[in-house]
């Protein structure tokens, strides 16, 4: 005799967490494969910041902001600098800081990562209905808030 078992429900809070998580796993597998070559995203992340803030951040301002270590900030940092895509320098005001901007050449490898990203992006939410979107962001930036450290 086959039993007729149901399968126990997943609380909302366990199926929300589940897509975001699996929906943040396919985003930078598709992210890693658009990118410009030798880009990664947390290259485009840190260009795409500087650019948005217009202003000069410390490495400690940018590992804040991503809620990474400032090692793993510092890495990125030498990485980016190799490639010529941010300018570090000394701050004026205390000689064991330094000072982070976007150079000439990280802001057109930022703006052609953008290029590459946009027409799949803008197709998917052509495809999800603008006004969906629009509707999902006010809960995905308060759980972020929550989520953040002294959220």
């Amino acid at each position: 005799m086959i039993r007729n078992e149901r399968k126990p429900r997943q609380s909302p809070a366990v199926t929300l967490f589940s897509e975001i998580l699996t929906n943040e796993q396919l985003i930078r597998n598709w992210l890693s494969r658009v990118l410009p070559k030798g880009m990664e995203i947390s290259h485009f992340s840190v260009l795409n910041h500087l650019a948005h803030v217009g202003e000069e951040r410390s490495p400690a301002q940018l590992a804040k902001s991503f809620h990474v270590t400032r090692g793993a900030m510092t890495n990125t940092l030498q990485k980016l600098e190799w490639a010529g895509y941010v300018h570090i320098r000394p701050d004026w005001d205390d000689a064991r800081r330094k000072m982070v901007t976007i150079s000439p050449a990280g802001r057109q490898a930022r703006d052609a990562a953008i290029a590459a990203i946009t027409p799949v992006i803008s197709e998917l939410v052509d495809e999800l209905g603008e006004a969906r979107v629009r509707a999902a962001l006010p809960v995905l930036r308060e759980l972020r808030t929550k989520l953040e450290p002294n959220g």
